[in-house]
């Protein structure tokens, strides 16, 4: 049988090393289907419950192995459904690729069933990138750019195959005008600034008296220099959410999280600083960083586009985050007054204190700080977790302390509802014999959690270790939603938008042969605990959570309070648990 352009593809990729896709089949994408079943095994095809799934799984390969994830869909509909798994990998600098059907060349501009056009629905998303083949000995060059672009440019791209180019036999480009002739790889160069630039950073660092640093993700190789630099500057690190893995929370001068999910600390940290030093984060809310003008700056990131964009700084080095650090060091000199690193640490002890003070409050039935906090202890020293979006984050920012060989990634730029249970999933298949975690709040798990363990079941066996557990916080309520609108709008709960439905998340797990665990007092949170950790098939942890604690911030600005107090005036509907569930949380700070 001759080869068809679709058989050319999946060699084209197999060459630029993936191993795996996450899509979903249709008639708009028979003849790849049909070509990775004639593979052999090359290339391992995993069918989530849905397209948008696939997408975040793409997504989630790549944060957690820092590779090039694949993800395919059918013509219409189906690629419509990538969209929002790409806008995840665009938001958070991610190396996607899409690979779209498309219908026949023949019937496109006749309002053809399922004819959408791609190219424009996907000229944002993958903006660096997106093209349609017409023709067999295009299809080397446009698979070659849209890989090597998204590595280059950390982006996602997009590939679209009419049905009918998907069947044609497959040609290389001959030898004449007009044709193009690309090749394979990529190698990222290794991006240092200039010297002169490095001393006038150096100059701004060492003049500090009271120096912190920000990283995030773009420093998640760079944790040993991103040591070095804050010894030598007696420097307190605080953590942006995807930049969480980069340093344990065990380092006493590690502040953790910063803004509404981060800690009292990093808060005093930013405010009292003279010197900002951020290395691989484009963290967005200007409120937790210096006031302008308290501080001077600088800035190390790999993307010339994020520096100096949410505080002005005064040298911004464009750089690989610790081949920069690591050509910064010898230039920098020790600080000689202790006091200020003392500060930080003495604070972060006090505030580990307070975190332990609200997490043993009692909960109606249960303080989900609690069953985080207990966790964090737990956790096996080389687990992977996902984080969904709610207030689930809130603790897993807080409560769970992060160690050395511990991986976690988040939906953090686009900040999507239902990317926890398809990132955990990713992550499983890169590294089958790591356990695994998902934390999901009930919104979440019903949006597509609950779809994508139909998707571990199909799969688990697979795994050299079984153990994946899901911790779903059941509260019965879009609760991240409903303090937003209490603290940020001032207006009361309004129960038809923001009340759930009530499920058994355990009893699902029974279902699907599954270790099913519910927590509803707080004598069965720790034994639970250790069960589903100690799980040889998934398992699903479902958490009776208290919905009126509140999720507290690291600094309440007068206007938050005022706003909270009003939506309480206003008559919400839990207005006597909220006062006392806040009432506890605050006199345990």
């Amino acid at each position: 049988m001759a080869k068809t352009v679709s058989d050319f593809l999946v060699e084209r990729l197999s060459a630029w090393g993936v191993r795996r896709i996450y899509g979903y089949p249709g008639d708009g994408i028979n003849g790849v289907i049909g070509a990775l079943g004639r593979a052999d095994g090359k290339i391992q095809f995993i069918q989530p419950r849905h397209e948008e799934a696939a997408s975040f799984m793409a997504c989630g390969h790549a944060k957690f192995t820092g590779e090039i994830g694949v993800c395919l869909g059918t013509s219409g509909p189906g690629a419509i459904h990538l969209l929002t798994g790409l806008y995840d990998a665009r938001a958070d600098h991610q190396p996607v690729v899409a690979i779209c059907g498309q219908k026949p060349r023949g019937a496109l501009g006749s309002d053809f069933q399922q004819e959408v056009d791609l190219v424009s629905l996907f000229r944002d998303v993958a903006h660096e990138y997106v093209e349609m083949v017409t023709v067999p000995t295009q299809l080397r060059h446009v698979v070659d750019r849209a890989f090597r672009i998204a590595l280059s440019r950390r982006v996602p791209t997009c590939i679209i195959l009419p049905s009918d180019v998907q069947e044609l036999a497959g040609k290389e480009p001959p030898h004449e005008h007009g044709t193009v002739h690309s090749g394979l790889g990529y190698s990222a160069p290794i991006v240092v600034p200039a010297a002169e630039d490095l001393v006038r950073a150096a100059e701004v660092l060492n003049s500090g008296k009271r120096v912190a640093m920000l990283v995030g993700a773009g420093a998640i190789q760079a944790g040993d220099e991103v040591l070095r630099v804050a010894d030598r500057l007696g420097a307190g690190i605080a953590k942006a959410l995807l930049g969480k893995p980069v340093l344990p929370d065990t380092i006493p001068y590690v502040t953790g999280g910063i803004g509404m999910l981060g800690t009292r600390p990093s808060y005093e940290m930013m405010r009292d600083c003279d010197t900002l030093l951020m290395v691989g984060s484009g963290f967005p809310y200007v409120e937790f960083l210096p006031e302008e003008g308290s501080a001077r700056g600088v800035q190390i990131d790999i993307d010339a586009r994020m520096l100096s964009l949410r505080y002005p700084m005064e040298v911004s080095l464009v750089g690989d985050a610790a081949t920069t650090l690591r050509a910064l060091l010898p230039l920098l000199q020790p600080k000689d007054d202790d006091r200020w690193r003392r500060t930080i640490e003495r604070n972060m002890s006090e505030w580990w204190e307070t975190l332990e003070k609200r997490a043993m409050q009692d909960g109606e039935p249960i303080n989900p700080q609690r069953v985080f906090w207990e966790l964090s202890p737990r956790l096996p020293d080389n687990v992977l977790m996902a984080c969904d979006t709610g207030t689930s984050v809130h603790w897993y920012s807080r409560d769970l302390r992060m160690r050395k060989g511990m991986r976690g990634a988040h939906s953090g730029g686009l900040a999507s509802m239902g990317a926890a249970v398809p990132y955990a999933v990713a992550a499983k298949f890169a590294y089958p014999d790591r356990p695994t975690m998902a934390f999901v709040g009930d919104g979440a798990m019903q949006m597509n959690g609950l779809n994508e363990l139909i998707t571990v079941a199909k799969y688990w066996q697979q795994w050299a270790d079984p153990r994946f557990v899901v911790f779903v916080l059941n509260n019965r309520d879009l609760n991240m939603v409903t303090w937003e609108q209490r603290v940020l709008e001032g207006d009361p709960k309004f129960p038809t938008s923001q009340d759930l439905p009530d499920f058994s998340y355990a009893g699902y797990a029974h279902l699907l042969d599954f270790d099913g665990f519910v927590i509803d007092e707080p004598g069965k949170i720790v034994p639970t605990l250790e069960s589903a950790l100690a799980s040889r098939r998934p398992a699903v942890v479902e958490i009776l959570a208290d919905p009126n604690i509140p999720p507290l911030p690291p600094h309440t600005t007068a206007k938050q309070a005022k706003d909270y107090l009003l939506a309480l005036m206003k008559g919400d509907p839990d207005m006597m648990k909220v006062i006392r569930a806040s009432a506890k949380q605050l006199f345990a700070s």
